[in-house]
Order: C-alpha cells, then sequence, then structure tokens
C-alpha cells in the first residue's frame, strides 16, 4: 500500500481480537481486512472495496471476502498467481438476517495451522482432486442453501480427515455440540452449523432462535465460552462512529 501511494512512511501495526486467535475463528480474515482497511486510511488512498479486497487477500484469502458486509462469493479466478481470485458481493445481510452463537470449545491455538493443514491435505488426500473438481456445484448448492436457508457443511472435515498423516480439528465437545444442535434441528428450531479448520462450533439460526440456540450450547460449555454475533457489516474504520 505504500507503493501505491508512493509513501516511504512506515507504520506500526497492533492487532487485538476479542476471540480466540489461530483457532478456528477467523483470526486472520478479521485481521487482515482490517489492516488494509486502516492503512487505506492512514495513507489517505480512499481505494474501493474491492480494491482492498484485493490487497486484503496477499495476507489471506478469507480476508477478501472480510472487507464486504452480508453474504459474499470469492471468485476461484484463472490466472497462475490466482491475482484474478477476488470476493464479491453475493447477498446484503438485511437479505438474510442471522444470529451466530460461537461455542469456543477451546482456547488455545489449533495443533495444525490451517495453510499447513491445506498443504498436507493437497498433497496427500486421494479425496482432493475430486473435492475441488466438485467446488462449482458446491459452490451452486450454497447459492441455494442462502436462499433456502437450510444447510449443512461438513466436507471439508471429510477431506481434512483423509489427509496423512490425518488432521482432526474436532474434539469431544465439539461433537457432543453439534449433537445438541442436531436436536434442536430435529425440534424445529431454524439452525443449522458450520465447523471451519478448527474445533469451535457456528450455530447460525434466525435471531428469534438464538436464545434458545445459546442456551443448548451453554450446557455443555457453560456460558463464558459462548459468544453471540450477527452477520458482520464489513471492515470500517472505528474512528468514523461505526461499531
Amino acid at each position: 500500500m505504500r507503493s501505491i501511494c508512493g509513501s516511504e512512511t512506515r507504520s506500526r501495526v497492533v492487532s487485538q481480537n476479542n476471540f480466540p486467535t489461530g483457532a478456528g475463528l477467523a483470526s486472520s480474515a478479521s485481521g487482515f481486512a482490517a489492516l488494509v482497511t486502516a492503512a487505506d486510511r492512514a495513507y489517505g488512498l480512499d481505494l474501493s472495496p474491492s480494491r482492498l479486497s484485493e490487497l486484503a487477500r496477499i495476507g489471506s484469502g478469507s480476508a477478501a471476502r472480510s472487507v464486504f458486509g452480508g453474504y459474499v462469493e470469492m471468485q476461484r479466478g484463472e490466472l497462475p498467481d490466482s491475482s484474478d481470485s477476488v470476493a464479491e458481493p453475493l447477498a446484503a445481510a438485511a437479505d438474510w438476517p442471522l444470529a451466530v452463537v460461537i461455542a469456543v470449545s477451546e482456547r488455545g491455538r489449533k495443533l495444525v495451522g490451517s495453510t499447513e493443514g491445506m498443504q498436507r491435505t493437497a498433497q496427500t488426500s486421494p479425496f482432493y482432486s475430486a473435492w475441488v473438481n466438485n467446488q462449482p456445484n458446491d459452490l451452486a448448492l450454497a447459492r441455494t442453501a442462502i436462499a433456502a436457508r437450510d444447510f449443512d457443511a461438513l466436507a471439508l472435515h471429510g477431506l481434512a480427515m483423509s489427509a496423512r498423516p490425518g488432521l482432526l480439528y474436532f474434539n469431544a465437545t465439539t461433537m457432543e455440540c453439534l449433537h445438541r444442535i442436531r436436536r434442536l434441528r430435529g425440534r424445529g428450531v431454524a439452525v443449522f452449523f458450520t465447523v471451519d479448520a478448527g474445533p469451535k462450533v457456528k450455530a447460525i439460526c434466525a435471531p428469534e432462535a438464538a436464545d434458545t440456540v445459546a442456551a443448548a450450547l451453554e450446557d455443555v460449555l457453560g456460558s463464558t465460552e459462548i459468544l453471540r454475533a450477527g452477520l458482520g457489516s464489513g471492515a470500517v474504520n472505528m474512528d468514523d462512529g461505526q461499531t
């Protein structure tokens, strides 16, 4: 970003999270989205969200999505350097307002980081090629799922466990939380779960179901290990008076 504005001024960057770092809660995504947004202001660039997304992607692919709010789609791209792999808004948060209840089943860093885990999976899993080839179908299903408001996503973990040596990000508490959520679904509660590369469970639900979902997960973990949020608005500068 110094190169873009022709500045040699360096910056001291301090990053803080209000949730566990390096534990499957997308700390790199929020961190690099925040970094490019803050740097854009500091260097007086006033870049578009799309350009900021491209820059955030240098640090983390997930950060490219986190620059935007609501539902965002990451384009695969065709160039060898992946520079055309960019994020594009898919739907606004208001199109499907959801609550997110997060079960922090373990506070420490995961033993195998996301980058190492995916590299190992790509190099050793016999299912990796099929997983990649099926991504267009998965993406189409994801778009449909957002419209239908009903999906569970566990394909990533089936792939990770097929790596050699296998990667198992779940722990016993993770599994118990998943069982609780399935029971809620069986009772007609509007909730589904997603788990990234880590043991933390994200229960995504209708806002009116958030208290019920939180209570079920608190029964497993206790109230201090439950975080509650909604769909993000995208990265913003806090001195703009936004939260």
